[in-house]
C-alpha cells in the first residue's frame, strides 16, 4: 500500500505536543539550574590547592562524562529506587539527571574559563589586599563568566536535546508525547516529523539568542 504524506496530521499533531513542550523546558530549564550550580562546584574544586577536594571533583567529572546519559537515567530511575527502597517520580528523575549530567560538562567550561583569566588578575587582587576568596568573587568570576556564556549556551541546546532520552523513564517530554500520539493515530512519518521540527525550532532559537548575546559583550569588551 503507497503511503499517503498528510501535513493536516503534522498541524493537529502540535497542539498535543505543547503539553510535551513544557515539561522539555521545565526539565532543561530546572536540570541546568542545579547543574550550573553543581558545575561551578566541582570546577572550582578541580582548581582548589586541595589533592583530595581536586580528586573527588575529577572523578565526578570523568564517571559522567565517561557514561552514556541514558544508563545514568535507568540506573537513576529504576537502580536506586531498587536498592534504596525509595519512588522516584520521573520529573523529578528527569531533572535530577540533566543536572548532574550538564554539570559535570559545566565543570569543564568552569575550569577553563577561570584559567583562561591571565595570572596577573589574581595577583593584582591580591596586592590591593583582597583575600583568595575576594579576589575570586571581584575580580575573576566576573571575567571568567563572560567567557562562559557561549559554551554554556551550546550546553543547554545539547541539554535540551537530551531531554528526548528520558522518555525511557516514562517522562512525559516532547518526544514522550509524540509517541503517545503515535500510539492512537498510527501516523508515524507525520508525528515524528513535526517533533523533529519542534525541536529544530527550539534550537535555532537558543543559538539565535546565543549569537546576539555574544555581539552584545563583544561590542561591550571593544568600548
Amino acid at each position: 500500500m503507497a503511503f499517503n504524506f498528510d501535513p493536516g496530521v503534522m498541524l493537529d499533531t502540535v497542539p498535543m505536543l505543547v503539553r510535551g513542550l513544557k515539561w522539555t523546558a521545565l526539565i532543561t530549564v530546572g536540570g541546568l539550574f542545579f547543574g550550573f550550580i553543581l558545575g561551578a562546584a566541582a570546577g572550582l574544586m578541580k582548581l582548589s590547592r586541595g589533592w583530595g577536594v581536586r580528586k573527588l571533583a575529577g572523578a565526578y567529572v570523568e564517571t559522567i562524562r565517561g557514561t552514556p546519559m541514558l544508563v545514568q537515567a535507568m540506573f537513576l530511575y529504576f537502580g536506586v529506587p531498587m536498592a534504596l527502597g525509595i519512588r522516584i517520580p520521573p520529573l523529578v528523575a528527569g531533572i535530577i539527571v540533566i543536572a548532574i549530567n550538564s554539570g559535570a560538562y559545566i565543570a569543564e567550561i568552569v575550569r577553563g574559563a577561570v584559567q583562561s583569566i591571565n595570572i596577573g588578575q589574581f595577583e593584582a587582587g591580591r596586592s590591593i589586599g583582597l583575600t583568595r576568596t575576594q579576589t575570586m568573587r571581584y575580580v575573576i568570576w566576573p571575567q571568567a563568566f563572560r567567557r562562559m556564556i557561549p559554551p554554556l549556551g551550546n550546553q543547554f541546546i545539547i541539554s535540551l536535546k537530551d531531554t528526548s532520552l528520558l522518555a525511557v523513564i516514562g517522562v512525559g517530554e516532547l518526544l514522550r508525547t509524540g509517541q503517545e500520539i503515535v500510539a492512537v493515530n498510527f501516523r508515524a512519518f507525520e508525528v515524528y516529523l513535526t517533533v523533529g521540527l519542534v525541536y529544530l525550532c527550539m534550537t535555532m532559537a537558543i543559538a539565535h539568542a546565543l549569537r546576539r548575546v555574544e555581539k552584545h559583550l563583544a561590542a561591550r569588551t571593544t568600548r
